[in-house]
């Protein structure tokens, strides 16, 4: 019997629009493959008015990887209004779990990247875009197991607080509660994983424009807004993503120079910790989290604190490469067992079925928190030839991920019967 309140028909699924979807389009550019081509077909069919739902949606993701983020966010508006639902192509007629992932109206960066870990699993995959104009659904499409894959960001919330409010009548398994993802952002992570043994994370904390002119004038008044803070420090306007405006500020001068480049009116300010080696190279991890398991994404080398792997230049460097082999094989009794308590700390804790955590170890061999999050992307793009030790490790990944789904949702299963 189904819960009160939310039903289910199959009739319902019949609406979801096709698409060529985030997977396939995201490889085309990362592969160097032009979109401009395909981008003109498809907005001169939005302009006369022959595009389908489906077709506008790959639009706007194509707009947002030539690089015109705003186009694509206004494209992506105009579709959602009067279609919310969509289908990523799978590689089955009959596949064996259907899962609903609820997405909220943002950027391309900002919903969990799920087609990657899904493309060749055999499982369906339907994107409801949960949006402040529209209700959701009714009745849902049938699925057997929803997921939330919107983030803790600013543009998310009215998403998250309306699935919030269905979750007690979800008439499924739904992963990734609103309620446990909305506590993410940088300014939230540090209290919920505080005086765990074995790591570090600093305070990060929100900071007005008004205060940090205050402090350029009295550097001083950086103890007023954190008792151990002290330049240097970090700095990155409140929800930006991937390194955007993130910078080291040793003093007030630079401070002063940092406000007067950049707009906004609220940033994020945390103590810089130096994570360097013996070597003078930093080290940056990504680590996936399945069902409190973790498993080794990837690992960034660089001469520079602000890695992140496309900077790190680990296509050039065999030397590099042949480490962060070594991490991923020897990742479940090398890394994961040096630091078991820590992240099987930070796995209940956060208590996501599915979340990447960012990380670094310290000189004196504690595990250092950048972010956690459920939005980072898990891919297979890189070069099998370059890197050939990387699909085998993004596999277990997938596989993981899709086994997490059916157990949940045969769980349900065994519970209703």
């Amino acid at each position: 019997m189904e819960a009160r309140g939310l039903e289910i028909s199959d009739a319902a699924r019949a609406g979801c629009a096709d698409r060529i979807g985030m997977a396939k389009l995201a490889k085309m550019a990362f592969d160097g493959r032009d979109l401009r081509p395909q981008w003109a077909e498809l907005i001169a069919k939005l302009l006369n008015g022959t595009a389908n739902a489906g077709e506008g949606i790959d639009l706007s993701l194509i707009a947002q990887l030539l690089g015109d983020k705003e186009a694509g966010l206004a494209i992506q508006q105009e579709v959602l209004l009067s279609h919310q639902l969509f289908r990523s192509p799978c590689t089955t007629k009959n596949p064996r779990l259907r899962v609903l992932a609820l997405a909220a109206a943002t950027d391309m960066g900002s919903n969990t990247p799920i087609e990657f870990l899904l493309e060749e699993s055999g499982i369906e995959l339907m994107m409801l875009y949960v949006i402040p104009e529209a209700e959701l659904p009714s009745p849902l499409p049938e699925h057997d197991i929803a997921i939330v894959v919107a983030s803790d960001s600013e543009d998310c919330r009215a998403a998250l607080r309306k699935i919030d409010d269905a979750v007690p009548s979800w008439p499924r398994p739904l992963l990734n509660p609103p309620r446990l993802v909305s506590s993410l952002d940088r300014d939230k992570l540090f209290r919920l994983l505080d005086g765990i043994e074995g790591l570090e994370i600093p305070a990060t904390l929100v900071v007005t424009r008004e205060r940090l002119e205050n402090v350029v004038q009295s550097p001083d008044e950086l103890q007023d807004i954190a008792a151990d803070l002290a330049f240097p420090v970090i700095i990155r306007p409140r929800g930006s993503h991937a390194g955007s405006g993130l910078a080291k500020i040793d003093d007030a001068a630079a401070l002063k120079d940092y406000l007067d480049g950049r707009e906004g009116e609220l940033f994020f300010v945390s103590r810089f910790v130096d994570y360097s080696g013996l070597d003078g190279l930093y080290r940056k991890y990504r680590v996936v989290f399945v069902d409190g398991r973790p498993y080794a994404c990837h690992m960034a080398i660089a001469d520079r604190w602000d890695i992140w792997y496309l900077n790190a230049g680990m296509s050039q460097s065999a030397e590099k490469r042949l480490e962060e082999e070594t991490w991923m094989r020897t990742f479940d009794i090398a890394f994961a067992r040096r630091h078991h308590g820590a992240l099987g700390a930070i796995a209940d804790r956060v208590g996501l079925e599915y979340f990447t955590v960012d990380c670094a170890e310290t000189g004196d061999g504690s595990l250092l928190i950048f972010e956690a999050d459920n939005t980072a992307v898990v891919h297979d793009m890189d070069s099998p030839e370059t890197f050939p030790y990387k699909k085998p490790q993004m596999r277990k990944i997938f596989d993981a991920f899709a086994a997490m789904l059916v157990r949940h949702a045969g769980q349900r299963r065994e519970q209703a019967a």
